[in-house]
């Protein structure tokens, strides 16, 4: 079966900046933040103090998945440079994010640039409270004026945008936002992340938030899911009821298979990130065509 991940990071020198301060390098795939807390970033057999998209097309291929879309991550720095060489090399086989942070004074004149002259079409912001935006600026609406600024210029350029939100304990998680965005910009493809990352035990006001975000634009990456859930045991039953609830709800054509490699591997294995849905015996053979393949391929790869 064909894969596409819809959800993977890569990172040529590891520059994050956070709540916790700047995230830096210290080798064998460890990271510091700035505060002196250490954690594992990426596998040490993967790199010592980056995560390269050579290191990437080495797990790919191991796994057999054909084409990957590349996300940028606050923990890892801002990839804008390294994504636009990716993508003059490689843009059959990878689609990478541009990204800017919002309070910069020129964040306009700069994610235009990257639209018009560097040919991203994939806008990505992380601005969740635990890792993202509202972890180094204080909480702020995602459909100020600003920010209805930056989306207008995304649909403008025929681009697709990308939110990491977080859960919902974090100010940074604004479903009722997200419905006004995709609301205001209709000819936007809006993908959510980690599928809204569900928190068990509030399952029900996941499931209001994702009825109402389910609208003809807006898709949803699984990525992460059983880091998210901090499930165990293998395939991981937790992600199961939700990834069930999701398809009565959404159907297949508007979830996209994804992994949030590399660190998402820190703690599990490609490979069983890779086949978990499969071994759920929650879809058929074709629907899963769609979550693996067919429904990234066609947002992202088909111009």
């Amino acid at each position: 079966m064909k894969r596409i991940d819809a959800h993977l990071h890569v990172a040529e020198v590891v520059a994050g900046y956070c709540r916790r301060g700047e995230l830096r390098a210290i080798g064998a795939g460890k990271v510091m933040w700035g505060n002196g807390e250490v954690f594992q970033l990426f596998p040490e057999e993967y790199g010592d103090t980056n995560f390269t998209i050579e290191a990437a097309l080495s797990l790919m291929k191991a796994e057999g998945v054909a084409k990957a879309v590349l996300m940028q991550g606050s923990m890892y720095g801002f990839q804008n440079q390294y994504h636009a060489k990716i993508l003059k090399k490689y843009a059959d086989v990878f689609c990478p994010s541009c990204t800017v942070d919002p309070y910069m004074s020129n964040h306009l004149e700069t994610l235009q640039m990257y639209l018009t002259q560097q040919n991203f079409r994939l806008v990505k912001f992380e601005v969740s409270s635990g890792g993202g935006l509202m972890g180094c600026h204080e909480p702020f609406s995602l459909v100020s004026k600003r920010m209805m600024k930056i989306y207008d210029l995304i649909e403008a350029r025929g681009a697709i945008l990308a939110l990491d939100v977080g859960d919902l304990t974090m100010k940074s998680h604004q479903p009722e936002a997200l419905l006004e965005i995709a609301k205001t910009h209709p000819k936007m493809k809006l993908v959510i992340c980690h599928l809204l990352a569900p928190v068990i035990g509030r399952e029900k006001e996941w499931e209001q938030s994702i009825h109402l975000l389910n609208k003809q634009n807006i898709c949803f990456d699984l990525a992460a899911l059983p880091k998210i859930l901090n499930e165990k045991v293998y395939p991981y039953p937790e992600v199961a009821n939700f990834l069930r609830k999701a398809k009565d709800m959404l159907g297949t054509k508007k979830m996209l298979w994804g992994t949030d490699a590399p660190f998402a591997i820190t703690k599990d294995s490609y490979s069983r990130l890779k086949t978990y849905m499969e071994d759920s015996d929650i879809f058929s053979k074709e629907e899963l065509e769609d979550i693996y393949y067919n429904n990234a391929n066609q947002l992202y790869f088909q111009k």
